[in-house]
């Protein structure tokens, strides 16, 4: 299963990140979505979990949860928009990756056997940072995740 990951795209979806998600199995949006159209936009190329962010303060985004729990071929992914609001212990929960978004910098790194990653930003470039996407690949083995430069 290939699970494609972005965040912080501030109402804009660029074309690069609808061709690097194009194999996506599901996508993963760890808020700032900014316009609801993007979802719209991605479910034309897999099923989509979103949550909001600290945009989402007006309109149909603000429906979406500010936390999400989603099991996708037996893994468990935890999505929530800052990292610093992380309510749970993921090891103890039995969660297999935190997503999540708000910094603007794509991180990935393992710790206690749970994988954090932030995708970064697909939406407008801030200060000189890169503009990415994330993919994940579910493999017998486990999670194998990619950051994509997507510009």
């Amino acid at each position: 299963m290939t699970i494609g990951v972005i965040s912080d795209t501030h109402g804009l979806l660029r074309p690069e990140a609808l061709a690097a998600l194009a194999s996506a199995d599901h996508i993963l949006h760890a808020g700032d979505i900014g316009d609801v159209k993007i979802l719209d936009a991605l479910r034309q190329l897999a099923p989509v979990t979103a949550i909001r962010g600290n945009i989402d303060t007006q309109g149909p985004c603000t429906r979406f949860p500010a936390t999400e729990l989603v099991e996708l071929a037996g893994h468990h992914f935890y999505l929530v928009h800052s990292i610093a609001d992380l309510d749970i212990s993921p090891a103890a929960a039995g969660i297999s990756a935190v997503i999540s978004g708000h910094s603007h910098k794509p991180s990935q790194e393992t710790r206690g056997g749970v994988l954090y990653l932030n995708p970064g930003s697909a939406g407008p470039r801030r200060f000189k940072l890169p503009v990415t996407i994330a993919i994940i690949t579910v493999t017998a083995e486990g999670l194998e995740a990619s950051i994509l430069p997507i510009l």
